[in-house]
């Protein structure tokens, strides 16, 4: 069974030392649920693939402590320099051209010259970094292109068995994925927890959008992910008899995610509602019409990838 570590030092010395052995731990950031793998160990990270059933195509992000460290693996622009100093720590991530010497696997990258790297804001998994010293590569701890996991519960739920360990940090915080940004030049290449705005707002200028290519450069850029085991219809005002609604502003609905019409608190319940749909057996899935603005961006685009022909 999947071991559930505390999230104080003798719990991350125990994570720590998994990842020095190859094995896979997931672990708690202010977004969701990271599955982390030795970055730098090739047999490692394809476990991370198959514990997932990851497409091999798909590159996954690397996690680092602070800007120095993510400057040994990548280098960085006057568009990195910028963002990273704005929003780093945080839920932001940067594709930067990889560097020559950096020691990262191809299976990172899925063999692209460029990597994701971000600066997670969270103590738990600052503090397996710090005690592990070494990049970690981390996608979402869930089975790929299933509903991403925001507690300790969503993983074992999804991974029991199939990974080494969990750190328990508690819930995340934000609930949605990081913002994914090229940044050469500004590129949005995923919509999440940073709004487009705010990012455009420290540049100066619009970030221009690749958010489904055919050939993905970013984790998140798969037409259908996300996705529930019941069928997703979106924009619902009138959900029909036999469809569970999935609320936002004030609708009677069974699950609502967010009585007040808060897109932050939207974003942080609405991966663990498509968990509890999940629980409830809801086979057809209706959804109430979400704002196209803010963090309403990076909702409506993970709704539309659940909602996506499968």
């Amino acid at each position: 069974m999947t071991l559930r570590l505390a999230p104080d030092p003798a719990g991350l010395t125990v994570a720590a030392d998994l990842l020095r052995a190859g094995d896979l731990v997931a672990f708690p950031t202010e977004t969701v649920y990271g599955l982390g793998a030795d970055a730098c160990n090739d047999t490692a990270v394809a476990g991370i693939y198959a514990a997932k059933g990851r497409p091999s195509f798909n590159p996954l992000i690397v996690h680092v402590p602070d800007i120095a460290t993510a400057r040994r693996y990548v280098v960085f622009n006057d568009v990195a320099e910028q963002l990273a100093a704005a929003f780093w720590p945080g839920a932001l991530t940067l594709v930067l051209p990889l560097r020559r010497d950096a020691g990262i696997s191809k299976l990172v990258t899925a063999g692209l010259s460029t990597l994701a790297v971000r600066v997670p804001d969270h103590p738990v998994g600052q503090g397996l970094l710090a005690a592990f010293d070494g990049p970690v590569a981390a996608p979402s701890a869930n089975i790929s292109g299933r509903i991403s996991p925001t507690t300790a519960a969503h993983v074992i739920a999804g991974l029991d068995g199939k990974i080494a360990a969990v750190v328990d940090g508690g819930a995340c915080t934000v609930g949605l994925e990081s913002t994914i940004v090229a940044c050469d030049p500004a590129t949005l290449l995923r919509a999440g927890g940073i709004p487009a705005e705010a990012l455009s707002s420290c540049l100066g200028h619009a970030l221009a959008l690749d958010l489904t290519p055919q050939n993905p450069q970013a984790p998140g850029q798969l037409a259908s992910h996300y996705a529930p085991v019941g069928t997703v219809r979106l924009n619902v005002t009138a959900p029909a008899p036999h469809e569970t609604l999935l609320g936002f502003g004030p609708v009677d609905a069974p699950l609502n995610l967010s009585p007040a019409g808060d897109l932050i608190e939207a974003a942080a319940n609405l991966f663990d509602m498509l968990h509890q749909l999940d629980a409830m057996g809801a086979a057809a899935i209706a959804v109430s019409p979400i704002p196209q603005a803010g963090l309403g961006v990076a909702i409506n685009d993970r709704l539309r990838r659940a909602a996506a022909p499968r």
